[in-house]
């Protein structure tokens, strides 16, 4: 039985105040640090940190200086669609859900400011910066009561969101379950993007069901067929080519990525992934 939105936030409050999500600094790294000045190298400083372009032109070390921003500004994208109201152990959009939930009380907690945005075939929901826990419940309310059946999760209408919405360079954590071409290099040249996606294993690992009717939850177009090893085979081909592209692009990219299955412990993955 799927949690509520009050049960789901105490849960995740519990784990991100009692214990501690990972290490903050990598789980919110990529902008926190913002470069500052030149200065000549001290003995005892991070090498790391010469600037080797700097030290070749003025014939003497020099390393980059930076100092922490006094806050990060953290957004996550929940893209959802019919594919999204899936899961053979619970519903991805509840793992979704708790995602959110977990991040936006961990940027709280360490003063951040959190936003959310709801997208499909269009922008349904947004919540503001903020450092209230409300946010933070607003955010999975409208995920728990989104009617997703009959509507596309569009990377499209994502990326336009993003632009339109997101001025400063942010730490944008984007929730999907990647299936398609997906393409977010632009934007990780401005933003740090961080790709987690929401599988259940059936999806990956789908087993012989003989001859079955299905209904396309996006388009709601009906689908009758075998589901016999042949069809599987050329099924499981096509989800390993989708992730190998996804992830050849993330890397290419600089963007990093997370996967989680319906089936996981979502707090101890996502301290131990990120």
């Amino acid at each position: 039985m799927a949690k509520s939105s009050k049960e789901l936030l105490l849960k995740s409050k519990k784990q991100v105040y009692s214990e501690r999500l990972g290490n903050h600094a990598s789980l919110f790294q990529g902008e926190g640090f913002e470069f500052s000045e030149l200065r000549e190298y001290i003995y005892g400083d991070d090498i790391r940190k010469i600037d080797w372009k700097t030290t070749a032109k003025l014939g003497k070390p020099y390393v980059k200086i930076y100092h922490e921003e006094r806050e990060l500004n953290v957004v996550v994208f929940s893209l959802l669609g019919g594919s999204i109201y899936f899961g053979s152990v619970r519903q991805k959009s509840e793992v979704m859900a708790q995602i959110v939930s977990l991040l936006g009380l961990s940027a709280i907690k360490f003063g951040d400011r959190f936003s959310h945005f709801l997208v499909a075939d269009r922008l349904y929901e947004y919540v503001k910066p903020t450092k209230k826990e409300y946010g933070v419940y607003s955010a999975i309310e409208a995920i728990s009561s989104f009617e997703m059946i009959g509507k596309e999760g569009s990377f499209d209408v994502l990326k336009t969101t993003i632009r339109k919405y997101i001025k400063s360079k942010s730490l944008i954590f984007i929730l999907s379950d990647f299936i398609g071409d997906v393409d977010l290099g632009a934007l990780s040249k401005k933003h740090d993007i961080v790709s987690i996606i929401v599988r259940d294993k059936f999806e990956e690992e789908p087993i012989e069901l003989g001859a079955i009717g299905l209904v396309d939850l996006e388009d709601l177009k009906p689908y009758s067929g075998n589901m016999t090893y042949a069809t599987i085979k050329a099924y499981k081909d096509a989800i390993v080519h989708n992730d190998k592209k996804l992830l050849d692009g993330f890397k290419k990219q600089g963007i990093r990525w997370l996967k989680i299955y319906t089936d996981d412990d979502i707090y101890l993955k996502l301290a131990r992934g990120l």
